[in-house]
């Protein structure tokens, strides 16, 4: 059987990274089986579902490197949901309730207070004729609710393992809203159908609805897919997920600087028992994925680990494959020899900036000791420089005034950069260049 896979995005806000998650997982596991990705947009909230959300969601599957084979919106399907709704009405399996918000919840509250399960007590189906007809009367519509036989409902879910429900243990769930609009899992389902697909990964907050959607598929006279239901992610302490923690939505994540695929080589691997590592090519990430690897663990996404899985994507990249992206942040006459050098001491791309700034731009000196800057500077080694002159000048420094170690690197460090920590000095020194040293020892200014 050919793999089937969708992402069904709602346009209603950006894409979070929770749900990113789970579109690139679906993703990866489609392309390791060499399927079929579909992204549906399901936009069935059409007073919520705006066009720069899914623009915005695009954008955002595509910066992580996410395709996708065919695209379907769910507003352009109303007349086939039209014809599935209209059969599972004849079929007795939508049933129209009239109560309102109010009484409803009223009959919810009732049943907690009594330590019962909030489950929909059919009162709809007891309604005679003459009922139906003074609450039309009224002037209120009613909505529709899928009626779910009390039979078992089981499956073998990818993560979950052998899940169980019992129909009788589920409200019935309401399909259609008062204004006739159909929601969202009657509309999951039949696209489901039509478009054959065979596997559906999402968020385990769905676990209930695909018991209910499992018999909507059987009424609708279709096996339902398999279902993988992934565990939601919670911040670093086990919390739920939530915006204290920082940035979520992927166009921030971009915002701040992030690679995309420190993103993809944490989420690809977070919450499985494969080892997360910082790759370079979403490629090797499809060849490597196993989605039996994922456990019914909660996964702690911590912002911190994203930004040093950042540091070494950096670090492993070669500059023809960066230079490109310099050349666009202004730094076209950044070398391999400069890329090479201060890489290791990369976070974030922007970060390179600011080493351009230390090698060929103004910098404060750090004099603590005069006269021991005035002894190095003495000691300087004449021109031309190369890869050993740093530690000839160490060296020499060393014997002189009879300091090593953190003592002798740090004053010269601070004097030449400014700053406390950096690339190795042996490199800094050729990218910096002799003349701008040498400046640099002669100031007189002093820390504040």
């Amino acid at each position: 059987m050919s793999v089937k896979v969708r992402f069904a995005p709602s346009p209603t806000g950006m894409l979070h990274v929770g749900n990113a998650r789970t579109a690139l997982i679906s993703w990866l596991f489609t392309r390791e089986k060499n399927g079929h990705f579909l992204l549906r947009v399901d936009d069935t909230d059409q007073e919520r579902s705006k066009p720069e959300y899914e623009q915005a969601i695009e954008d955002g599957l595509r910066w992580l490197g996410i395709d996708w084979d065919d695209k379907a919106r769910q507003r352009d399907r109303t007349e086939i949901y039209a014809e599935k709704i209209e059969q599972l009405k004849t079929d007795g399996r939508l049933y129209p309730c009239y109560e309102t918000p109010e009484a409803l919840d009223l009959k919810r509250k009732s049943q907690l207070s009594r330590r019962l399960p909030p489950i929909y007590d059919r009162e709809a189906l007891a309604l005679s004729d003459e009922q139906i007809k003074a609450y039309e009367a009224e002037g209120r519509h009613p909505h529709w609710r899928f009626k779910l036989n009390h039979t078992p409902i089981e499956w073998n879910d990818s993560v979950r393992g052998n899940v169980k429900f019992n129909g009788a243990d589920l409200s019935d769930p309401v399909l259609i809203r008062e204004d006739g609009s159909p929601l969202y899992h009657i509309c999951s389902v039949i696209d489901d159908i039509e478009y054959g697909i065979t596997h559906v990964i999402r968020g385990e907050d769905h676990v209930s609805n695909t018991a209910c959607h499992i018999q909507m598929f059987e009424a609708l006279g279709a096996s339902a897919p398999n279902f993988t239901h992934l565990p939601l992610l919670s911040d670093k302490e086990g919390a739920k997920l939530s915006k204290r923690i920082g940035s979520l939505s992927l166009k921030e994540l971009q915002e701040d600087g992030l690679e995309p695929m420190s993103v993809v080589s944490l989420m690809a691997r977070l919450g499985s028992s494969a080892p997360i590592e910082p790759f370079t090519d979403i490629k090797t990430v499809v060849k490597n994925f196993d989605i039996t690897k994922f456990s019914r663990g909660t996964p702690k996404f911590d912002p911190d680990e994203l930004v040093r899985l950042n540091g070494k994507i950096l670090h492993d990249l070669d500059f023809d494959a960066i230079k490109d992206r310099l050349s666009e942040i202004g730094l076209n006459d950044l070398d391999a020899e400069f890329w090479n050098a201060v890489k290791p001491n990369l976070q974030l791309l922007s970060d390179v900036q600011e080493w351009w700034r230390v090698a060929k731009g103004d910098v404060t000196p750090i004099i603590e000791d005069a006269d021991f800057i005035a002894e190095a500077l003495a000691l300087l080694p004449t021109t031309p420089w190369d890869e050993k002159t740093w530690m000839l000048w160490a060296n020499a420094v060393k014997e002189k005034t009879g300091r090593k170690g953190k003592q002798l690197f740090m004053p010269l460090r601070q004097a030449i950069t400014g700053m406390e920590h950096g690339p190795e000095l042996a490199s800094l020194l050729l990218l910096i260049g002799a003349n701008n040293v040498k400046e640099r020892l002669q100031s007189n200014k002093k820390a504040a």
